[in-house]
């Protein structure tokens, strides 16, 4: 029974060094790990350790779908006794939030929305404020100043 052995000439410490890690802080929410065709998001679910249903129910109103602990093992909640007792057909709930997902293709109609409304608003404020506008004191002067130097040619 001889074991073979290699030379130790043959040996390389490569395995043993270190490869440089940059420290970074951790987030206060863990990502799920991306599903294409849907978009995550944290719902809050209380607030001053007092529970916000209202919240709750306008973004369930909204589309957003709770995530089962079972659908994202990546997110440990092992930390959480709660969690523990209540198995895996849990929601995710952290410190108050509730990790939700929508279909991607509703967030993108959601955004092109809230952006709609925004340039709605911003075109409303400008309007209004141009009203008060008078040509004899101008809000905006479009001044044109030149300066010259010694005999201005």
């Amino acid at each position: 029974m001889t074991e073979t052995t290699k030379p130790r000439s043959q040996d390389t410490r490569q395995s043993a060094e270190r490869i440089a890690a940059t420290w970074r802080p951790a987030s206060d929410l863990p990502e799920p790990t991306p599903q294409p065709g849907w978009v995550f998001r944290w719902i809050r679910t209380s607030y001053m350790n007092a529970p916000d249903p209202r919240n709750v129910s306008t973004a369930r109103r909204e589309g957003w779908v709770p995530c089962l602990a079972k659908d994202h093992p990546e997110i440990d909640l092992s930390f959480d006794s709660r969690a523990a007792s209540q198995g895996s057909n849990q929601n995710i709930e952290i410190g108050g939030l509730m990790l939700c997902k929508l279909p991607a293709e509703v967030a993108n109609q959601r955004d092109a929305y809230f952006q709609n409304a925004t340039k709605m608003q911003t075109e409303s404020v400008d309007r209004n404020y141009m009203r008060e506008n008078d040509p004899r004191m101008p809000l905006f002067s479009d001044r044109k100043s030149s300066t010259s130097f010694g005999s201005g040619r």
